[in-house]
């Protein structure tokens, strides 16, 4: 089983906009099997190794560096910890805190030290959903079933929830008595089938209420368009388990509806890249990683791909003027995470992928507000 602690928006942007002296960001791959935690220790314990020698190598004053190793030893002898982990932990460590992250997807190995973290990583597992409702409707159940990334799917409880759709509509097959007399047989049971979705959806109105995690119905037809046209819930997917549910258990469906998010994150990539070529011939686009840091730095960033692998050392100054640097140090950053930094900060939107997934193969891709 995977243990995971993904990161908020909060999270996310307490951490892109945190500048101190001495600021440890490590990213390493784990594995959720206990048996094989020694060796995760032993890596951190190398890596954490490697930030010391950085630090060392910068001049920081050495009371610093010192509290900064006390808290990864402290995190390496953590027996608790290492026994739940899943594919990834990200740690960012200062001479006063530590803060860690277990990640779903496996992310590439990096120590960076600055005088900010390195959150650009992170970015994946935030970009895109992880976790969703199941609306599963059938003849004689109605369920509604957790997805997340770190636990097995499981069915939860709503109030209000009819029980089954059968009930609704008095049973399997023709209607032979509508109580008014107006509607009669196959377009009766239709009628009857629609109260019951809207007794449905307000049943599930208190859960969904303030969230933008996806709900994905699990249905046969008619039960499943009939579901759609009353829906009030902004974020339903488009793509639908098809099929009666009944004869299928919450894992099952749980993995099904991990099928449909990944198909919910390539159609919104697709979609993105659709406008990103829409806008480069207006001039609102841009793959250059300078022009990219003055647009951010002014707030014209809309929207923004990066890679979350690559990193780029360098500084960006107040007026997003950009300057390389040879390698990584404790005296600069990563160029494009501080890009990201300045995104979020302007309210624009941040979406972490792989360089394949990038328009033309850059480093990133910005799609702006105005022209720059």
């Amino acid at each position: 089983m995977l243990y995971v602690d993904i990161p908020t928006s909060a999270d996310i942007n307490a951490l892109s906009s945190y500048r101190g002296e001495v600021c440890v960001s490590i990213y390493m791959r784990t594995t959720p099997l206990a048996q094989r935690a020694q060796a995760n220790r032993i890596e951190l314990k190398n890596l954490a190794k490697q930030a010391v020698q950085q630090l060392q190598a910068a001049n920081m004053d050495k009371r610093r560096i010192a509290d900064v190793a006390e808290q990864f030893d402290d995190l390496v002898d953590d027996d608790g910890f290492w026994r739940f982990q899943a594919h990834s932990l990200a740690i960012f460590a200062t001479p006063e805190n530590m803060r860690t992250f277990r990640l779903p997807n496996a992310l590439e190995t990096l120590v960076q030290v600055s005088d900010r973290f390195h959150v650009k990583p992170l970015l994946r597992s935030v970009s895109f959903p992880h976790a969703c409702y199941v609306l599963a409707l059938a003849q004689k159940s109605v369920r509604v079933i957790e997805v997340s990334p770190d636990l097995p799917a499981e069915a939860v409880k709503v109030e209000g929830l009819p029980e089954d759709a059968g009930r609704a509509v008095q049973g399997v097959g023709e209607i032979d008595y509508w109580p008014s007399g107006r509607i009669q047989g196959a377009e009766g049971q239709k009628v009857l089938l629609r109260q019951f979705a809207r007794n449905v959806d307000k049943a599930l109105r208190p859960i969904l209420t303030g969230s933008d995690i996806p709900l994905i119905l699990a249905a046969a037809e008619p039960l499943a368009s009939i579901c759609r046209s009353v829906n009030t819930y902004g974020h339903l997917a488009d793509a639908t388990i098809e099929g009666s549910p009944e004869g299928m258990t919450d894992a099952q469906i749980g993995e099904r509806a991990r099928t449909v998010l990944d198909g919910i994150y390539r159609d919104e990539l697709i979609t993105w890249g659709r406008l990103f070529e829409a806008r480069a011939s207006q001039g609102r686009a841009t793959t250059d990683i300078a022009q990219a840091a003055r647009a951010a730095t002014m707030g014209a960033v809309d929207s923004i791909l990066m890679d979350i692998d690559e990193v780029i050392p360098g500084r960006i100054d107040d007026r997003g003027a950009i300057v390389f640097a040879e390698q990584a140090s404790a005296s600069n950053y990563g160029l494009v995470d501080e890009i990201a930094a300045r995104v979020i900060a302007t309210g624009g939107r941040v979406i972490g992928v792989r360089k394949a997934d990038i328009p033309r193969g850059k480093s990133l891709a910005a799609i702006l507000r105005y022209p720059v």
